[in-house]
C-alpha cells in the first residue's frame, strides 16, 4: 500500500468534504469550493486526491445512471457505507444511510420478484426530504 502524504491541499478538500458529510459533490463542485484563495490548488490535484481518498475508503464514489459525473462523499465516520444502501434528496442533495431491517427486505423481494440482486453499496434511492417537501408548499 502507497504512502500518502498530507498536503494543505487534501487537508483543506477532507475539511471541506468532512463539513458537507451529508452530501455528495462533484469534483468540479469540490474543486470551486476549495479554490476560495485560501491555497493554489489546481484540478488535477483535486482529482488525484479524490482517487487517493477512494482507495483507502475516506470517501465514496458514485455514478448515477443517467448522469455524466462522478458523484463523492466522505465517508470515514460511516465505514459501513460499502454495506448499505443511500437515499438522497433530489432537491438538497443530503444523502441518507438506510440501516433499517426495511432494506434488507426491499433487496429480499427486488431478487424474488425481478430476479436482480443489488448492490447496496452502488445503490441510491432518489426523493425529496421532509425539509425541502415543506420549502415547496410554502
Amino acid at each position: 500500500m502507497k504512502s500518502t502524504y498530507k498536503t494543505k491541499a487534501r487537508e483543506i478538500m477532507i475539511k471541506y468534504l468532512k463539513e458537507h458529510a451529508d452530501q455528495r459533490h462533484t469534483a468540479k463542485e469540490i474543486y470551486e469550493a476549495v479554490c476560495n484563495g485560501e491555497a493554489e490548488i489546481n484540478r488535477t490535484t483535486v482529482y488525484r486526491n479524490l482517487d487517493r481518498l477512494c482507495e483507502t475508503g475516506e470517501v465514496l464514489k458514485f455514478k448515477e445512471a443517467n448522469r455524466d459525473s462522478w458523484y463523492y462523499q466522505y465517508s470515514a465516520e460511516h465505514e459501513h457505507c460499502n454495506k448499505h444502501m443511500h437515499a438522497q434528496c433530489s432537491v438538497c442533495g443530503k444523502i441518507f444511510h438506510l440501516d433499517k431491517p426495511f432494506v434488507d427486505m426491499f433487496n429480499v423481494g427486488v431478487l424474488k420478484e425481478y430476479g436482480l440482486d443489488i448492490n447496496p453499496a452502488d445503490t441510491v434511492i432518489l426523493g425529496k426530504c421532509s425539509k425541502c417537501r415543506r420549502i415547496k408548499r410554502k
